[in-house]
């Protein structure tokens, strides 16, 4: 896991990633993989409430102290695996987002049908990755950071698997200097 300096050098302002890919006030949303929840907090205090899941206990603790320290009290932290949202979240979502780790996501179709219980007729799944560049020209705080080369996917890739799982395109989005996001959307029906 990168260190805050990195996060902060990355992701100097996560309010507006979430806003280009669709979180809007009031809405309930999932940080699905969420680390240590560099972008909880800013999920938290724009969504009625957040559920932040990852399966290292050790980063939801930070995530814990992260978001008690930003003043936020709208949020539950669940230790467990992707897959296992479903059973983990029993009330419907507007908004699931996960950063950065579709890429090592062993059977992305089968997640991305998780996620598609888990969201409200309507509701949307942003995918945050990083774009199949060579490691080497990823450079932050100047070194090479990212997933090694071979292990990162087109927004093709990620839109097909999240397809196969039932979900459909609502948007592409563009995020410099390394990321995209990918927008999906549950069908109503």
């Amino acid at each position: 896991m990168p260190t805050t300096g990195w996060w902060e050098k990355l992701w100097p302002d996560p309010a507006a990633v979430l806003a280009s890919v669709g979180l809007r006030p009031g809405m309930d949303a999932v940080d699905l993989c969420s680390g240590d929840g560099w972008f909880t907090l800013e999920i938290a205090k724009i969504a009625r409430n957040v559920t932040a899941i990852d399966i290292d206990p050790h980063l939801l603790e930070v995530t814990r102290r992260r978001l008690a320290g930003g003043g936020v009290k709208n949020f539950q932290l669940v230790e467990a695996d992707a897959y296992e949202l479903a059973k983990r979240v029993t009330e419907h979502a507007d908004f699931v987002f996960m950063a950065n780790v579709f890429h090592g996501v062993p059977d992305r179709t089968r997640l991305a049908a998780v996620v598609r219980r888990v969201l409200r007729p309507g509701g949307y799944f942003a995918v945050i990755n990083w774009q199949q560049r060579p490691r080497e020209e990823t450079v932050i705080l100047g070194e090479p950071r990212g997933p090694k080369t071979e292990l990162r996917i087109s927004p093709e890739t990620t839109i097909q698997a999240a397809e196969a799982g039932g979900l459909k395109l609502a948007q592409l989005v563009d995020l410099p200097p390394y990321h995209y996001g990918v927008v999906l959307q549950r069908p109503n029906s």
